[in-house]
């Protein structure tokens, strides 16, 4: 076989488009529609990179046959060829002469114990196709974006938290009314600049990722999944925990000591940012496991950025980013004010957005079927 057919076969194995190799490799699709056209041929650094991407040896991907791999080969070639002696021998054993000294050999060769049959060695498997592999680095850029967007989120939760313990109604320490105001002040900008320090790089960071890895090949197992779900569920079990454990210290501390503001606020604070931090980590995480999600993500940023998205693509669009763009005002608005679930109106703002897509797809069904 020759390289044309052998990567043909290569991404037959997979059921991967040329266009998907392509961006896996980080070439054109008209490259490889060269290659396999044999119009041109690819450079050693990328002989390579096909062959620790599906796993083969160059020698079979440019020289041999990738479904028979050359090392297989030589192995059953050896295997058959000590067969092959063995059988030899035996034979020439059996023909040796019954007089003289040859009598004698024959007769030891009998009385001696018979060797063991050894069985036969199993003949390795044609493909030698691997299974994908992260060649992106999509886990660690996935694990560290959902760690940078949770903790900035949770900073600025804990600034508001800790900006608390300073109020002029009951703050931790005697203060002036003045300065508590100003360490009010200083405790929810340092949170929030915190935060910002996060989410801002960490999202900047997801968008480089995007656009370098346009495709991504799906390398999870259901392991990996059942893992990942059992951190979900333990995530969203402690943040519920935290935010009621919160709520009955605050509501104890007002209606039995008579305290509802300072620490006790604090304290609930505190909890909620664990339990957003919990939400919004394993959320990220068990979220981005759906490759082909991230996928269809990245081609339509791709088709956006060419200026071939449809009406009602472009409709979809304007209208989560308005809806959102409300959430967050409102959110921040809350926030400021000290409202504990403020959070909630980004949960209702992608619940509205979720419902808009669904609308918006079940108008362009209908276009398209007239």
């Amino acid at each position: 076989m020759t390289f044309r057919t052998n990567l043909q076969s290569l991404r037959a194995q997979r059921n991967m488009t040329q266009e998907q190799l392509a961006m896996l490799l980080g070439v054109s699709r008209q490259s490889i529609s060269k290659w396999e056209s044999e119009k041109a041929y690819p450079e050693m650094d990328k002989l390579l990179a096909i062959c620790d991407l599906f796993g083969c040896t160059l020698d079979d991907l440019v020289l041999g046959d990738v479904n028979h791999p050359m090392a297989a080969a030589a192995g059953e070639a050896t295997a058959s060829a000590s067969d092959g002696d063995a059988g030899n021998a035996m034979q020439d054993g059996a023909s040796a002469p019954a007089s003289g000294s040859g009598t004698v050999v024959g007769a030891a060769a009998a009385a001696a114990p018979a060797a063991p049959i050894q069985p036969a060695r199993p003949a390795a498997p044609a493909s030698a196709t691997s299974l994908p592999r992260d060649l992106t680095g999509y886990d660690d850029h996935r694990r560290r974006f959902a760690l940078m967007i949770a903790a900035g989120v949770a900073a600025i939760i804990g600034g508001v938290a800790v900006s608390s313990l300073f109020d002029s109604e009951s703050p931790i320490v005697p203060l002036p009314a003045g300065l508590a105001d100003v360490l009010m002040f200083l405790c929810i900008s340092v949170g929030v600049i915190v935060g910002l320090a996060l989410l801002i790089p960490g999202s900047m960071a997801h968008a480089v990722f995007k656009r370098r890895h346009p495709y991504v090949e799906d390398f999870y197992t259901e392991d990996d999944r059942s893992r990942e779900t059992r951190l979900l569920a333990v995530g969203i079990v402690a943040g519920i925990a935290a935010i009621l454990i919160g709520i009955v210290v605050a509501v104890y501390m007002d209606e039995v000591l008579g305290v509802g503001a300072g620490w006790p606020i604090a304290v609930m604070l505190l909890l909620d940012a664990a339990a957003v931090f919990g939400f919004v980590y394993v959320g990220i995480r068990y979220g981005m496991l759906d490759i082909a999600a991230y996928n269809k993500e990245t081609d339509k940023e791709r088709r956006v950025r060419a200026g071939r998205l449809n009406f009602h693509e472009k409709l979809a669009g304007a209208a989560s980013g308005i809806i959102m763009l409300v959430a967050t005002i409102v959110g921040l608005t809350l926030l400021f004010l000290s409202v504990p679930l403020f959070w909630l109106s980004w949960v209702i703002g992608g619940l509205l957005c979720a419902i808009t897509g669904v609308v918006i797809g079940f108008l362009k069904d209908m276009d398209e079927r007239k």
